[in-house]
């Protein structure tokens, strides 16, 4: 029989479809237990992620916990009911209490958690509960597997849609031809930044977002005064709206459009070229996602200097070109928003149900 696996992201699978390779001594297999569908395992992790219900049929490591409901109880009982009741942040919990300070390694025994008292309704209510989670759930990973397609294809295009060293791309629109002119960004345009923020400048609250490169993409941690924004906005240099804001340390290449809120950027560490719509800035959002950079320094913290982009060379199509190419991306990026709002919202509305579907 196959090898199983417990995962705390994907439950019970088959080893052999883990992306990590298990090392494990095959003489000792026969020492393995027996897996049926409809079985429970307890794992090492468990107190972490509760219990795992397995569909499939298979052996597992003697180091799990296997059990399932007596021949009286199976068909009184809907098992994937138990398995939303064994995943509750609540049972979780309860586990930790009952294991506090005997873990260490040790995986979670039976007779530990079979005195923990449990509410549970009748057969009929069971099912009802179990098949709303499981439509639920159905509608989580129907949006996930159509989130992974896009960005396989997103992937492709990004690959084929723009020139390599023979200044052609594999994959074109139809009604374009002729090689894709070489230039340097520097040939485009300038770079800018913001004016330079001191920490005395900033609150851990406020009215204006100041966005430094560890924050850059997600959520601010500092702000500055409406004052210090509306001085600096005017007197120094300040995205456009469409512009396109890039790290330039750490992970450097992460790229922000601007679309206009009110927000500060840190300066050196954030920047945006200034090109005066030499190129649009629909597609240098994605163009800057094939780049390689000219000369990027530093081993732990890489850097990229104004010199360096400056200096890094591209290739661009026309004008009309390029909209066609950053508007059949943008509309994936919009897509793949659209999938994951859905994810999001429905896993909002899973996790209030088992907050409040369950005793």
């Amino acid at each position: 029989m196959p090898v199983l696996s417990a995962t705390q992201e994907n439950g019970i699978v088959f080893r052999n479809d883990l992306d990590i390779d298990i090392k494990f001594d095959t003489h000792a297999l026969s020492n393995y237990k027996v897996v049926s569908p409809g079985d429970y395992i307890i794992s090492l992790r468990s107190f972490q992620g509760g219990f795992e219900l397995s569909e499939k049929r298979g052996i597992i490591s003697p180091a799990y916990t296997v059990f399932a409901f007596n021949n009286q109880e199976k068909n009184k009982q809907n098992s994937t009911f138990w398995k939303y009741l064994f995943k509750r942040y609540d049972f979780i919990e309860s586990l930790k209490r009952l294991t506090f300070g005997i873990r260490d390694g040790k995986a979670i025994s039976f007779n530990q958690f079979s005195t923990l008292k449990l509410s549970f309704p009748n057969f009929d209510e069971q099912n009802k509960i179990a098949t709303l989670l499981h439509e639920l759930d159905r509608t989580i990973t129907l949006h996930e597997e159509k989130k992974r397609q896009l960005e396989r294809l997103k992937r492709a295009l990004l690959q084929k849609m723009f020139a390599d060293k023979s200044g052609y791309p594999a994959v074109r629109f139809k009604g374009f031809g002729g090689n894709w002119k070489e230039r340097k960004f520097g040939e485009l345009g300038t770079i800018e930044m913001c004016k330079r923020i001191f920490k005395d400048q900033t609150t851990d609250d406020g009215e204006i977002p100041f966005y430094k490169i560890g924050t850059f993409g997600g959520r601010p941690n500092a702000y500055i005064s409406r004052e210090i924004f509306e001085r600096y906005k005017r007197l120094y240099p300040y995205p456009t709206k469409g512009d396109i804001l890039i790290s330039t340390s750490g992970s450097i290449g992460r790229v922000v459009e601007y679309t206009g809120q009110e927000a500060y950027y840190q300066d050196s560490n954030i920047v945006w070229l200034n090109h005066n719509d030499l190129i649009s800035n629909s597609f240098l959002k994605y163009l800057y996602k094939t780049v390689n950079w000219n000369g990027v320094e530093g081993s732990t913290i890489k850097r990229l200097y104004n010199n360096n982009i400056l200096k890094t060379k591209i290739r661009i199509p026309s004008s009309c070109e390029q909209e066609k190419i950053g508007g059949i991306l943008s509309t994936l990026d919009h897509l793949l928003s659209h999938h994951q709002q859905k994810i999001d919202i429905v896993k909002l509305i899973k996790q209030s149900l088992l907050q409040n579907m369950f005793i």
